[in-house]
């Protein structure tokens, strides 16, 4: 199968391509300036002619600097452009791929409590959930054209290469790790691993369309993530960073990334018979840390 990809040097992406390479796929990454470049509006349809697939996972990363009126514009702009310049181009192809799956994130929901969240929840309120609002609708040009549309809501990326996991083990490493806020916030991750296979899951199942939830099917909240984390690291986690700190620190970030809870399950990659290589957090931490 020949997979295009966008965002292949991220932390996704990087793990991805040779994913999908080992699975006797070829793969073509899609880069920026050679190939497309969202802000111009310009990109080569000829070098996607001919793709079976299309994997996008290009944006600005969310977790990297505080959220300034001009970051958020290119958190927004990047994902809405690129993803629309995209969709549009692959319509007007003469030999369109069967599917695009794109990325997107379960911060649509926003902040829900405890509430079940699934594919058909509506999209919560605040900055996140807009973004991938919007994020989403850019696709329609390629469900127009005929082209099966997957958007990948994923959570929280569990890797030991990168990410949000990276950061957090310095500090729990040296014992001053835990709770952030009240703790029952709850946060839905997943391993790069499984993510990676979702991936794949997405393009060949063809049952699947529209949004679905890539989390692990057991959510937990913050408290017992912290808690499970010093668990597998061997050290206490009796230093909480209360919910004032973590905004004097990261700002509007806090509210929507840390604070916020989001109870989701992957009802649909469930119901396509997906396999988890990791259910459950404590596995999956002790396999990633080799601990």
């Amino acid at each position: 199968m020949k997979i295009a990809v966008t965002g292949s040097t991220g932390l996704v992406g990087s793990a991805l391509t040779p994913f999908l390479t080992d699975g006797g796929h070829q793969v073509f990454q899609l880069r920026r300036p050679a190939h497309w470049d969202p802000d111009n509006g310009t990109i080569n349809r000829l070098v996607l002619e001919g793709m079976d697939a299309v994997v996008h996972l290009a944006g600005e990363n969310i977790a990297a600097g505080r959220w300034t009126a001009a970051k958020k514009a290119r958190i927004r702009d990047s994902r809405v452009k690129g993803t629309k310049l995209l969709s549009e181009s692959l319509s007007t192809l003469n030999r369109p791929p069967q599917v695009l799956v794109s990325a997107s994130a379960i911060g649509y929901y926003g902040h829900r409590g405890n509430e079940v969240l699934r594919e058909e929840s509506p999209a919560g309120t605040g900055f996140l959930p807009e973004v991938c609002r919007q994020w989403e609708a850019a696709t329609d040009p390629a469900t127009r054209g005929g082209i099966r549309v997957v958007h990948v809501r994923t959570g929280l990326v569990l890797s030991s290469k990168g990410g949000a996991l990276d950061k957090m083990l310095l500090p729990f490493k040296l014992g001053v790790g835990g709770k952030i806020g009240s703790g029952n916030q709850y946060w839905s991750w997943i391993s790069l691993n499984d993510l990676c296979a979702a991936f794949l899951h997405s393009i060949q199942a063809t049952s699947l369309h529209g949004p679905v939830n890539v989390v692990s099917p057991t959510p937990v909240t913050n408290l017992s993530f912290t808690k499970t984390l010093g668990r597998v690291l061997s050290r206490p986690t009796v230093f909480p960073m209360p919910a004032f700190a973590a905004r004097i620190a990261l700002g509007e970030m806090a509210d929507e990334l840390l604070l916020a809870s989001a109870r989701v399950e992957p009802a649909k990659l469930l119901a396509s018979r997906f396999v988890f290589r990791h259910r459950e957090l404590e596995p999956a931490l002790r396999y990633l840390l080799a601990k």
